[in-house]
């Protein structure tokens, strides 16, 4: 295999038209052709983006600037072959950028945004081959004359590149899981145990970095703590696009790309309260670190090395993204970021959204995991009826095989000592999971027979039995009927509705579209379908507050229910049916048995 480097000059050429420029320099090779390639999807992200369709233009030459012209050949959707019979040449490509997304690359007058997955070819045979980086700006550009450089790629002192800015990292895998982020940023940084954390908002802001910071240091120091040290990092970038709406979060080695609203961050001069957009925002933050162990370094047998051309599977992603919700949120708690009845409400929606979702009485947790390539990162309209959430699912599974593990045990192991297990057995030394990991653990380690448990919950379509298991945490499971058609679940005083639509509707210029149809409820009943647009119940035009209280005080067992479908106006009978009890709650029974559980 070739030992030598590959150099990549990346240049933010034009942001006003969403394009960056690369020049990739190969050097001399065995082979006569050169075969390069994209990846098609970004590991973390389940599903097949094909991110070389935004290549714009290809071409090859021998160092010389396109004088001298060597012939290229697509072979398929993200493949190219070059013709170099062996010698030295430079690829030069430009792509378009304007996915704003965490998976993607995205540009515009504050910042370029870029993941290697969307920017730096795969030259075949060169894979183990070290890979260098340059990035330069157009130096005629007003707009991005103060733009700066940031990533978590180690920096190449060493460079003799006239570019502004020098990476390098000893692979092309390593290479690829650095986003980098060039533009108008504020980094701000602060210390845990030896690691090194830094913030960084995008564009001009006045977000309040020091409380954030402050919120953010008892989160990871506990994930640090859980897995203990020698820590595999010691410095970690926190890097987040801001936007007036979106949200998304992906993890990498060293560092996250997290999306997210900015007025749902805390300015400088806000009051001290938690919002609840501010904590699902910690929450986020507290989800990837986590991954910086459990997805990146313990992963599934089959995700250590996987293809980047085309979908790998395994029905493990209960264990990884569900294990990593429960943490996200239970770790807030822990720290003392939020209260415990806060935690239990946040529980509570999750497990709301579950009730409401007639698919997890179809797919399993495990299927789920196998079909994200599709099922779940293609939802449609019908989703909430047809699959279940690996993340929902798995993070309830999470906590019950906590509590199953604690009460198995007389409290002397729990889920963190499975998650240590998992560090040491198979993070350390990165070499992959086997489907049964979680029952050959506990029953090697901790003498504790869970496999009746996950064939039920996870490979079975049950539901986690959340009345006896909550019990050990001095709670108690309830359920209601939902109080409005905004309700999340959780603990309120908020009187419930009587009746129920049984559709997800969202405001039309006249009356209410259907964005959902749930199994089971009137709406389905009726024959109310997507994108219908409902106008009138009983001859009264309607909005959403006025449907409701129309349903609640309705005196008859059916009303007629006016709407327009596909330009047709359509009256049709509408059964009265009771609202179902779908929302779940906790009641603190015992402070202190939750506070112990808690570890607080």
């Amino acid at each position: 295999m070739p030992s030598s480097v590959l150099h990549y000059a990346l240049t933010i050429s034009d942001w006003r038209s969403h394009q960056f420029t690369v020049a990739l320099s190969v050097p001399k090779h065995e082979q006569p052709d050169l075969e390069l390639s994209l990846p098609s999807w970004i590991p973390g992200s389940y599903m097949v983006r094909d991110f070389a369709k935004s290549i714009i233009t290809l071409s090859a030459d021998d160092n010389s600037n396109a004088k001298n012209a060597f012939p290229v050949t697509k072979l398929d959707k993200q493949t190219w072959r070059v013709k170099t019979n062996g010698s030295a040449c430079t690829i030069r490509y430009t792509v378009y950028a304007n996915d704003l997304s965490i998976r993607s690359a995205f540009m515009n007058h504050e910042y370029a945004f870029i993941n290697g997955t969307s920017a730096f070819l795969r030259v075949a045979g060169f894979e183990q081959s070290r890979c260098e980086l340059d990035i330069q700006l157009d130096e005629n550009d007003e707009t991005t004359a103060k733009w700066q450089a940031y990533t978590s790629m180690p920096a190449h002192g060493n460079s003799t590149s006239v570019s502004k800015w020098h990476f390098a990292e000893d692979n092309y895998d390593a290479f690829i899981d650095h986003p980098i982020y060039v533009g108008i940023a504020d980094p701000h940084s602060f210390d845990v145990d030896g690691v090194t954390f830094t913030l960084l908002f995008s564009g001009n802001n006045n977000i309040d970095y020091q409380r954030i910071a402050n919120d953010l240091t008892p989160i990871c120091k506990h994930h640090l703590d859980l897995f203990g040290a020698p820590h595999p990092i010691d410095k970690y970038l926190f890097m987040t696009l801001l936007a007036d709406n979106g949200f998304g979060g992906l993890e990498h080695k060293y560092s996250t790309a997290l999306l997210y609203p900015r007025f749902d961050l805390p300015q400088v001069g806000d009051n001290e309260n938690k919002t609840d957009g501010y904590i699902t925002f910690l929450s986020l933050c507290s989800h990837e670190f986590f991954h910086t162990w459990h997805v990146k370094r313990i992963k599934p047998r089959v995700m250590v090395n996987p293809d980047l051309s085309q979908e790998t599977y395994t029905n493990q992603l209960w264990i990884y993204e569900g294990f990593t919700s429960f943490y996200d949120d239970v770790t807030l708690a822990r720290a003392g970021v939020i209260e415990p009845q806060k935690y239990l409400d946040i529980v509570a929606q999750n497990v709301s959204r579950l009730m409401q979702n007639t698919g997890r009485l179809k797919q399993s947790a495990a299927e789920s995991s196998f079909d994200a390539w599709t099922k779940f990162y293609k939802q449609d309209a019908s989703a909430t009826n047809n699959i279940v959430s690996y993340y929902t699912k798995g993070g309830v599974i999470a906590l019950g095989l906590d509590l199953l593990l604690r009460k198995a045990s007389n409290n002397s192991v729990n889920l963190d000592a499975l998650m240590r297990l998992l560090w040491e057995h198979y993070g350390v030394d990165e070499k992959g999971t086997p489907d049964d990991v979680i029952q050959n653990l506990c029953k090697t380690h901790f003498d504790i027979d869970v496999s009746d448990y996950l064939n039920r919950v996870v490979y079975g379509t049950e539901d986690v039995d959340l009345i006896s298991f909550v019990s050990e945490m001095g709670v108690r499971f309830n359920t209601r009927a939902r109080v409005s058609a905004e309700d999340k679940g959780g603990l309120t005083q908020l009187p419930a509705i009587r009746n129920q639509l049984g559709a997800t509707l969202k405001p039309a210029s006249l009356g209410l579209t259907v964005v959902q149809v749930f199994e089971g409820l009137a709406a389905m009943q009726a024959g109310i379908l997507l994108n219908d647009v409902i106008i009138a119940l009983d001859g009264h035009i309607v909005n959403a507050q006025k449907l409701q209280r129309l349903l609640d005080t309705a005196q008859k067992s059916a009303v007629d229910v006016t709407l327009i479908r596909d330009g047709k106006l359509l009256t049709l009978p509408l059964n009265v049916v009771k609202a179902r009890a779908e929302m779940a709650y906790f009641d603190i029974e015992d402070v202190q048995t939750l506070n112990q559980w808690l570890g607080r």
